[in-house]
């Protein structure tokens, strides 16, 4: 399956061609407890995890109404809306795609589960790391899965010259999850510790269950494709943002907007370096 023509890469590199559609796959609802909707039942409440939920929603919306299928997009359809694609980062120069791509969904069924995994996830997270931190680690580990899925596919398929498109905001997701594992386990939340436990235990599992079935699509033959590269990379990345923060509730605010500015330079400067060795690829 050819490039499209709208979009070609530099006349004097190799000219990438799309594989089949590859996706973030469609996570299984995390095992924890509802957010207490009381508590958080107006848009005011947790502002960061609707504006994403409404980005995702408005971005498959606006693919929809320019005939992109509601239920299976073809690859040319998905690229033309930023999904992500080694041949097109590292030999078209296309570099943008590391973040567009996690605001595209491959149909209806995909966007619907991912997004009910960011409200669940997001209502969880956002009161611990803010609105600020939560539309970082959204970001940041979702680029993070983006670039370790370029990282992976070229290693596998650059000889074969055609590369499989990787769409979807699973990574960032995950990103969230490795997040709470780490700020869960604080003890200046006031929070009973055996509920902590059993909050942190189910976020675990949602991550640890998702994997394994990620890694299961990984075999050959395998129906489903899940780009289980972008789920390992955001959920690594969430772990390494949330290793040196402390969270919002219990913590002074002055400590936690520090470490949480240490934690985003962190894991830019590490994503800078990671995409300079990335783009010596080709070479």
């Amino acid at each position: 399956m050819g490039s499209f023509s709208s979009n070609p890469p530099p006349q004097h590199r190799q000219e990438p061609v799309l594989g089949e559609a590859e996706f973030d796959g469609e996570l299984l609802p995390p095992a924890m407890p509802a957010p207490e909707r009381r508590e958080r039942s107006t848009w005011a409440s947790a502002p960061a995890t609707y504006l994403l939920g409404g980005i995702n929603c408005a971005v498959f919306l606006w693919m929809v109404a320019n005939h992109v299928s509601l239920w299976n997009p073809s690859p040319e359809q998905l690229m033309r809306f930023g999904a992500n694609n080694a041949g097109y980062v590292l030999l078209g120069g296309d570099w943008w795609r590391i973040v567009t791509a996690m605001f595209v969904h491959v149909g209806i069924i995909h966007l619907a589960t991912n997004m009910w995994c960011l409200w669940n996830l997001g209502l969880l997270a956002e009161p611990l790391m803010g609105s600020a931190g939560l539309i970082a680690v959204y970001i940041l580990t979702g680029a993070a899965g983006n670039l370790l899925s370029t990282l992976y596919n070229w290693v596998l398929y650059h000889d074969q010259g055609t590369f499989s498109v990787g769409a979807g905001a699973s990574g960032a997701v995950f990103g969230i999850a490795g997040a709470l594992i780490v700020l869960l386990k604080s003890n200046r939340l006031p929070v009973p510790p055996q509920e902590l436990k059993k909050l942190r235990r189910s976020v675990i599992y949602f991550a640890g269950i998702n994997l394994v079935i990620g890694f299961a699509t990984m075999i050959p033959g395998s129906i489903i494709r899940i780009d289980n590269m972008a789920h390992m990379g955001g959920c690594a990345c969430g772990l390494l943002f949330a290793a040196p923060m402390v969270p919002r509730i219990g913590s002074p605010k002055k400590l936690f907007l520090d470490r949480r500015n240490i934690a985003v330079v962190l894991v830019v400067g590490l994503l800078v370096l990671f995409g300079f060795y990335l783009a010596q690829l080709p070479g």
